[in-house]
């Protein structure tokens, strides 16, 4: 069954966030282990972002190209989006 797209949003949307508290969590435990407050916070925070924004592009380009493959197999009843109504 292939995945919907709420539930490729909620994937996206809890990825983001799992790399921004990771990223958080690792600097705010090395700048409380190092005393280096707050600076080992605020690199590893914009490393979590940039690793959230990276992770992010990937799977919407994985989810384009799946979405582009069904659409050629087939219409909706493969998976693939229903054709437009030419207006």
């Amino acid at each position: 069954m292939p995945p919907t797209r709420m539930g490729q949003s909620l994937h996206l949307g809890i990825e983001m966030a799992a790399t921004l508290a990771v990223g958080a969590g690792i600097g705010w435990f090395l700048d409380r282990w190092l005393d280096t407050t707050p600076w080992l916070l605020i690199v590893f925070l914009l490393l979590g972002i940039g690793a959230g924004l990276s992770n992010a592009f990937r799977l919407a380009r994985r989810y384009g190209e799946e979405l582009t493959r069904r659409d050629k197999e087939g219409g909706p009843e493969k998976g693939g989006t229903p054709p437009r109504k030419e207006e």
